[in-house]
């Protein structure tokens, strides 16, 4: 079962990347928030108390994305989470089916949730 540390460990690395840093960090979770004073939901980590793997089944959160600036910004995300060694489930793209534009990429978490960088300005 995955701990609290090896959640920090990934997040922390990602989360700059996604226009987050870290709120407050203490023995017992972990959060962040959006970056240049903005807006925006917070994300909070917290130790896991019961076992068992995330499924996507499940009722509930399924998926979060992320707003990034530009479609450079999709690319860093999604090299990074390649060199994480990421399972990527849509390499950065187009997606037609979305309102327009819509540059993204998707990949599951170490936890199996699914995660989007998505930038929806047509910004190189």
């Amino acid at each position: 079962m995955p701990d609290l540390e090896e959640a920090r460990a990934y997040y922390g690395k990602l989360m700059p990347l996604l226009g987050f840093e870290e709120f407050v960090v203490t023995d017992g979770h972990c959060s962040y928030q959006p970056t240049r004073g903005e807006q925006g939901a917070h994300l909070y980590l917290y130790p896991a108390l019961l076992a068992g793997e995330f499924a996507a089944g499940r009722p509930g959160l399924q998926h979060l994305a992320f707003l990034v600036e530009s479609r450079a910004a999709v690319r860093a995300v999604h090299d990074h989470v390649v060199r994480m060694g990421c399972e990527v489930i849509h390499e950065p793209r187009n997606f037609a089916e979305y309102p327009s534009p819509y540059y993204a990429t998707f990949w599951l978490d170490p936890f199996g949730m699914t995660l989007e960088a998505v930038c929806t300005v047509d910004r190189p």
